[in-house]
């Protein structure tokens, strides 16, 4: 496991996110694939890790299993120090409230919400006295202060995936999971709005996973992984760029 570690030495020494011989395999007709094989990674908390592979590697499915969205075939995973393997559906959504934030390639906003009740959304299963405040303080931070009431139709893509940012990160989340974050937008909004995430992330000091196929976005993290024929494999800093 030591190949899929950073090289310095973390200032917390747990994990905030720990796999273990992870496997994923799904039926298909009469055949079993096999999406992800014995898959070793640890996270450490305030570490940002770039998860690299070709669109159909597994990047989204990793992400899911990690996340605690779905179980893996078999393996062990743990989240703030929880087996996740012990925990049912209604326990793993509990152990990320207010912990956990997500940012999608398609944005995953309410269509009948407004921006505002979008990023409310997350501090609900947190709740807080003073949940508008912080919801309409991080649209702000996003740039997004004046289209409070606006529905996700009557904004752009970036907008929308700002709106995306501000609800991943209002819950104080100490981790967030990216999920190919510029997938739909065009390179100059997607470069602007990869340049908001890591502002918001350095400034709330949150653990950031992002899977992707974009080596320039990649190059940003701290860490670089390659996803390729189920596997996980280091890439050093060099050849990120290749």
């Amino acid at each position: 496991m030591t190949d899929l570690m950073s090289d310095s030495s973390p200032v917390n020494p747990y994990p905030i996110l720990r796999a273990a011989h992870l496997t994923k395999r799904v039926e298909s007709g009469e055949r079993s694939l096999t999406i992800l094989s014995d898959l070793a990674l640890e996270v450490f908390p305030g570490e940002s890790l770039a998860i690299l592979g070709q669109s159909g590697a597994g990047k989204s499915t990793l992400l899911g299993l990690l996340a605690g969205l779905d179980a893996p075939s078999a393996g062990e995973l743990e989240l703030f120090g929880e087996p996740l393997g012990d925990l049912d559906e209604d326990g793993r959504a509990a152990l990320r409230a207010g912990r956990v934030g997500f940012v999608f390639q398609n944005f995953q906003l309410l269509p009948t919400l407004t921006a505002l009740e979008n990023v409310l959304l997350p501090l609900e299963l947190a709740p807080d006295g003073d949940a508008e405040a912080k919801a309409r303080d991080w649209l702000g931070r996003v740039g997004l202060g004046e289209r409070l009431d606006h529905l996700p139709k009557q904004l752009s893509g970036g907008e929308q995936q700002r709106v995306a940012l501000a609800r991943a990160f209002v819950t104080g989340a100490e981790l967030v999971f990216a999920d190919e974050p510029t997938g739909n937008l065009d390179p100059a909004t997607g470069e602007r709005i990869i340049d908001s995430l890591f502002a918001l992330n350095r400034e709330a000091g949150t653990t950031l996973v992002l899977v992707t196929h974009d080596r320039a976005l990649a190059r940003r993290c701290d860490r670089c992984l390659s996803l390729a024929d189920g596997r996980l494999a280091a890439i050093v800093p060099e050849e990120v760029g290749a």
